[in-house]
């Protein structure tokens, strides 16, 4: 039997014709499944770093009024450097100067933001000080903004941080300068973070700048702990946010920087006011106005929208499935 094509007839042969070099449905979805998988891990890395941030903040809190703001930070480092130690175990004599300094960097700037947001939450209170703070993603989302749309996102979510969080004037400048200060080391934790993970393997940078801002709050937490004998609960609550609010979120966010621009990490921090809000919902029965669900509304819409056109970009048909059946070594791939 002769086999026609819309070109005229097959010559030469009786078998059915082979499929060519592109990859057969069949055997696709299973590469392409994990290829939707990678796309949103980074947006689920930082969910999880937000959540978990939110989490561990609340639970410190608690140990306030026995150990302050110190000395709860200062656990914290001491607790978030014990966890990423054993995860991320630096080699420190292979170090060369290229992958120090941004680790020197980040460890200042990450002990510095929770040290100064931590005591501008206290003489300003949680809504001016966390709305300052946020200045600093906004800031970079801004700076990284090269469409219409993405600038659109970052303005609409910084709107709706300002609305959520309900910031009173103060005229306490020091507090105000330090959730500026706090603004600045967290625009700096998401570049230098961005940096070491293209510099460092693993979580070998995350690990040796968390060990160092550690170092640092040695003598702070000492002090405090001396004239401020902590219980058992209070230790205990800050050693929990050490591990949801430190090792875990440096982690997350080192993994995550590796996968999304840092103009949209800035503009997806805007979900930190957003968890606490609902934290507070869920956990301490704190009622919500309809101004902050709507504020919610958009924070929650400028994410999507960044979202989707970070992460949702459809790829090459074919691109990483394995050949079908009808593959031959040699054939071109295109």
């Amino acid at each position: 039997m002769q086999i026609t094509s819309r070109h005229g007839p097959v010559l030469g042969t009786h078998q059915p014709a082979r499929p060519g070099p592109a990859c057969l449905e069949p055997a696709c979805p299973g590469p392409a499944r994990r290829e939707a998988g990678r796309r949103w891990a980074g947006p689920a890395m930082m969910f999880g770093s937000a959540l978990s941030n939110q989490l561990g903040a609340a639970t410190g809190a608690l140990a306030f009024g026995v150990i302050g703001p110190a000395g709860v930070v200062a656990v914290r480092q001491w607790i978030a450097a014990i966890v990423l130690l054993a995860t991320g175990r630096p080699r420190w004599r292979s170090l060369t100067w290229a992958q120090w300094w941004p680790v020197l960097l980040l460890a200042a700037a990450y002990g510095t933001m929770n040290l100064s947001l931590y005591t501008a939450i206290g003489r300003l209170g949680l809504g001016l000080a966390v709305t300052l703070e946020f200045l600093g993603p906004l800031a970079v989302a801004l700076a990284s903004s090269r469409r219409r749309a993405d600038l659109a996102c970052a303005l609409v979510a910084g709107a709706g941080v300002v609305a959520l969080t309900r910031p009173r004037p103060a005229t306490d400048y020091l507090g105000i300068g330090l959730g500026l200060l706090a603004a600045a080391c967290w625009a700096s934790y998401i570049l230098l973070n961005r940096l070491i993970g293209r510099r460092l393997p693993g979580a070998q940078g995350s690990a040796a700048a968390a060990c160092l801002s550690a170092l640092a709050f040695v003598p702070v937490g000492l002090t405090v702990l001396v004239r401020h004998p902590p219980t058992a609960a209070a230790l205990a609550c800050a050693a929990a946010a050490g591990v949801l609010s430190s090792a875990v979120p440096l982690l997350a966010d080192l993994f995550a920087l590796r996968r999304v621009p840092a103009g949209y990490f800035g503009i997806f921090m805007s979900v930190n006011p957003v968890l606490a809000a609902l934290i507070g919902l869920v956990i301490l029965s704190q009622a919500l106005s309809w101004s902050a669900w709507l504020s919610i509304a958009a924070i929650v819409a400028a994410n999507a929208v960044s979202a989707v056109r970070h992460q949702v970009r459809g790829t090459t048909p074919g691109a990483g499935c394995r050949p079908g059946p009808g593959y031959r070594p040699g054939w071109p791939s295109r």
